[in-house]
């Protein structure tokens, strides 16, 4: 049984799994916060490490120290120049010309392949979860920024120079808050992760009332979007206002994507999904209000079903991709 090393290097976390080939289980998970301050060669080393303890767990696991080891797929932040397996840019970590994939290989002495994560976790959903059976899958993954995927008949669509489904960037409003890539108005300005804490704080410090700041013993700093999920979960009026709203600047991308490619599944991942229902019901309904209904009736908007391996699951198979020709 030849097995695959998955590797999601996000702006806060790196997780990193065993996989078999044929995606029937997955061993040795190792999870660590991404440590960005320190620079890309500390990232890099701890990577590097991390495979060598999803190894070292897996052999536990399987009960042999003698593993057929086919390499390592990465998933990281883009835009990314995956032929070369460079990091073009990656504003979440402060990366510009990086050679991932290569010092990745260097490190574990292992072959290894780049994609971007976004594309890497909505392939892993069309693979192994929430969009199995897709023949048109958006993905979504939404935590420190917004990534996007798109997968055609099982194959990632990469676009004409490699930065396709970078749907973070789409712009909701022309005049709106200034986004890491240095753009205004983007969505990831708004539904990331660190975007709906910091919406939350503007108008908590305004004066609005909540009981968001009993969660975090008044420290206004420690409001994470987690925070607010869990205060609108508690039936707080003003966390629910914000999940609502972030649910409109999310259906608004999504209604545009659906028109524009009339997809089969739109599979959304990432810390968002655990706003549950609160979330996705009205997400729905202002999809249903802005996309055309047929291309509407013909899509199933989800949430993934493999929280916290998603990128993991899709980087083996982007890595099957890259090397085999399919999944």
């Amino acid at each position: 049984m030849r097995l695959i090393v998955g590797v999601d290097l996000g702006g806060t976390s790196i997780v990193v799994g065993t996989m078999a080939e044929d995606g029937s289980a997955l061993w040795g998970e190792v999870s660590e916060p991404t440590p960005v301050a320190l620079g890309p060669d500390a990232v890099i080393g701890r990577m590097v490490a991390m495979v060598g303890e999803s190894l070292a767990r897996t052999r536990q696991a399987l009960g042999t120290d003698r593993l057929d080891i086919a390499g390592v797929g990465v998933g990281a932040p883009g835009p990314l120049d995956t032929d070369r397996g460079i990091v073009i840019v990656a504003p979440n970590l402060g990366w510009r010309d990086l050679p991932l994939r290569d010092r990745i290989a260097d490190g574990t002495g292992l072959t290894a392949t780049l994609d971007n994560d976004a594309n890497c976790a909505t392939l892993g959903e069309w693979w192994q979860g929430a969009a199995r059976g897709g023949r048109v899958v958006i993905g979504l993954t939404i935590g420190t920024g917004i990534g996007g995927g798109i997968v055609l008949d099982g194959q990632i669509f990469h676009g004409a120079s490699d930065v396709a489904a970078e749907f973070g960037h789409m712009t909701v409003d022309v005049t709106g808050r200034r986004c890491k890539c240095g753009n205004y108005g983007c969505l990831e300005a708004y539904a990331s992760g660190p975007a709906i804490a910091a919406r939350a704080v503007e108008d908590l410090e305004a004066g609005t009332p909540s009981a968001i700041p009993t969660y975090v013993d008044g420290d206004l700093t420690k409001v994470t979007a987690q925070t607010v999920y869990q205060a609108a979960h508690d039936g707080d009026p003003f966390a629910l206002d914000v999940v609502r709203e972030t649910a409109r600047f999310l259906g608004a991308g999504i209604a545009n994507l659906v028109n524009v490619l009339n997809p089969d599944v739109v599979v959304v991942t990432g810390g968002v999904t655990k706003a549950g229902d609160r979330l996705f019901g009205p997400l729905r309904i202002d999809v249903a209000r802005r996309a055309f209904k047929p291309a509407v009736d013909a899509c199933r908007i989800v949430p993934g079903t493999l929280p916290g391996t998603a990128g993991v699951v899709g980087a083996v198979a982007a890595f099957k991709v890259q090397h085999w020709g399919a999944v």
